[in-house]
């Protein structure tokens, strides 16, 4: 009998390779409503700034060369468009059969009335929820709360694995949305605060296997040349 070279289950840490619905959530580049203190709905995102470019494209670059994304399935976008430019940056990188589909609900919170204020504007003219205090308070008039994101989340997320059992899904999303997806792997409840750093263009993969919900990775990025 050969020598085991795996530890045995219970001694185990790095879990068995996945075999469930993968879900990859990329956060888009650096948008100028990141870098000018807006509020970025559909009014204040503004887009991807030249260095946001810079970034997704040496996201596609990483991809072409290591081909892991090769065998996705799908490729999800939320409707702003700085997920929808840096969407369409990286495909080039995956099957030529896939295509983006844009889905508002993997847009980040839902801002209402505040949407293109400056963050400054927004405190002035609303005052600005306390989620620490009180979770159900909404981002500004006609917005959404805190737990109301983590809810909408979860069930597209959700919704989307069970679309395509077994297969690799691309997610071009939102700070938010990943935090929100974190709270789920991690159980936490959905008025949590994780209180995360998670980069321009990095990658962020959970499986999803029936109930269970494993973190494969998170913020995995390219860093550019000055970053290094």
């Amino acid at each position: 009998m050969s020598p085991a070279i795996e530890p045995p289950e219970g001694f185990r840490t790095t879990g068995e390779p996945p075999r469930g619905t993968r879900l990859l959530l990329i956060r888009h580049g650096e948008a100028h409503c990141n870098v000018n203190g807006v509020v970025g709905g559909p009014i204040g995102c503004g887009g991807l700034t030249p260095r946001g470019r810079e970034q997704a494209l040496a996201l596609r670059e990483r991809l072409a060369r290591s081909r892991e994304l090769a065998d996705a399935a799908a490729l999800y976008t939320s409707i702003l468009p700085r997920a929808r430019e840096t969407a369409a940056l990286i495909a080039p990188a995956l099957p030529p059969s896939v295509r983006p589909r844009e889905d508002c609900d993997l847009c980040e919170q839902h801002p209402g009335e505040a949407d293109g204020l400056t963050w400054d504007e927004l405190l002035a003219r609303f005052g600005g929820p306390d989620w620490d205090r009180d979770p159900t308070m909404v981002f500004a008039p006609g917005g959404e709360s805190w737990v109301g994101f983590y809810e909408r989340v979860r069930r597209t997320l959700d919704a989307i694995a069970d679309r395509h059992r077994g297969e690799l899904v691309v997610l071009v999303v939102h700070g938010g949305v990943i935090e929100q997806l974190m709270k789920v792997v991690l159980g936490s409840s959905g008025s949590a605060r994780l209180g995360l750093r998670t980069e321009h263009c990095s990658m962020t993969e959970v499986e999803f296997d029936g109930v269970r919900r494993r973190l494969l990775r998170y913020n995995d990025r390219v860093p550019l040349v000055e970053e290094a």
